[in-house]
């Protein structure tokens, strides 16, 4: 079994948009690209993170 992005980092922020702040995530591999990232911005943080989940994040690896 493989560890592939194991050692990646994944960040949950809220946008800075004039008219609401959005939460979103980004996932950041250890080179320092960003591999993966939402498509769209949840107005709930805990909603944000089902969708992380459903992209790999595995929350007891990390802290949100």
């Amino acid at each position: 079994m493989t560890d592939k992005g194991a050692r990646d980092k994944w960040e949950f922020y809220q946008d800075h948009n004039a008219k609401h702040h959005k939460w979103r995530w980004r996932r950041t591999a250890p080179n320092g690209r960003i591999v993966g990232a939402s498509t769209q911005g949840y107005s709930e943080k805990e909603e944000c993170i089902e969708n992380a989940e459903r992209n790999g994040y595995v929350k007891s690896n990390d802290h949100a």
